[in-house]
């Protein structure tokens, strides 16, 4: 892979949707508000979970009625945005990993005195116990705990590379002996149907652990690089989680960026031409 230009780099994947735009320029206004890298991003790929806005009651309605009213008692789920030093995921407890995992990376950040000996992966005590991974989940499953955000990205700050052992950045991955050039792209999960003997499709993927941890099928990682003029350019692989030939080479697992998007629900595009006009879409033969 191309070394990191001049400018900033945000890795992206496991999950981004459009944030709308009202959602958007509230989001600026807070930024020096909100903590960890959250409040550094000038873009984010969804829409924080917000209060339900109050509405008038209509003549002849009847009372207590309204958005405020049917969420009198709570609602059973709201986007679950995780803000970290060093990252911000937004959280799927179906699945016990993120949905996605957005990392900023700048040159500068990539040395420091983060010590990865010092580091210990453990639960996220701030998902509910139901919906939690655990290091029990992994202990022998034949997967390995793989980074999302990596913690090499993060030696800037011990503290920037204690948050990403935290098991919500975490999806099983095939074991590190068996990944070449799926190591240097392993960073976020998807699902891809398969047609079985029946003719249907179905999506299917294995669980591990107590709580069921699912293990993805496919890693995917989308690359916005900032020139120092501006210009941006978009890179995004897609690679088996399974083991890889190391005479493979990374630009093979190149792929348009539609590709990701329509398999994941997510949406990447829409929310880099809203900031920067227009971008360079690097797939597999570009130059």
């Amino acid at each position: 892979m191309r070394a990191l230009r001049a400018g900033l780099t945000l890795a992206l994947g496991a999950g981004l949707g459009a944030a709308a735009e009202g959602w958007r320029w509230r989001r600026r206004a807070d930024a020096r508000a909100a903590p960890g890298l959250l409040g550094r991003l000038p873009v984010l790929p969804v829409a924080a979970a917000a209060e339900l806005p109050a509405v008038p009651a209509k003549p002849g309605t009847p009372a207590g009625g309204g958005p405020g009213e049917l969420a009198k008692y709570g609602l059973p789920g709201l986007a679950q945005l995780k803000s970290r030093e060093s990252y911000v995921l937004c959280y799927d407890p179906r699945t016990r990993c993120a949905l996605w995992v957005v990392e900023q990376l700048r040159p500068e950040r990539l040395c420091g005195d983060g010590d990865r000996r010092s580091c210990d992966f453990r639960e996220d005590d701030s998902v509910h116990a139901y919906h939690r991974a655990t290091n029990a989940d992994y202990r022998g499953s034949g997967f390995d705990r793989g980074h999302l955000a990596a913690a090499a990205n993060h030696r800037w700050s011990q503290k920037a590379m204690d948050d990403t052992f935290y098991l919500s950045n975490v999806a099983p991955q095939v074991e590190r002996k068996h990944v070449s050039a799926g190591g240097k792209v392993n960073v976020h999960k998807a699902r891809f149907s398969e047609t079985e003997a029946d003719g249907k499709s179905y999506v299917k993927y294995q669980v591990i652990g107590k709580n069921h941890v699912a293990v993805p099928t496919h890693f995917f990682k989308v690359l916005i690089l900032e020139a120092a003029g501006g210009q941006i350019e978009l890179r995004s692989y897609v690679m088996p989680n399974a083991p890889v030939d190391e005479a493979v080479p990374l630009e093979r697992f190149l792929v348009p960026i539609e590709s990701i998007e329509r398999a994941s629900g997510l949406l990447f595009v829409p929310n880099i031409l809203a900031r920067a006009g227009s971008l360079k879409a690097v797939t597999a033969g570009s130059k």
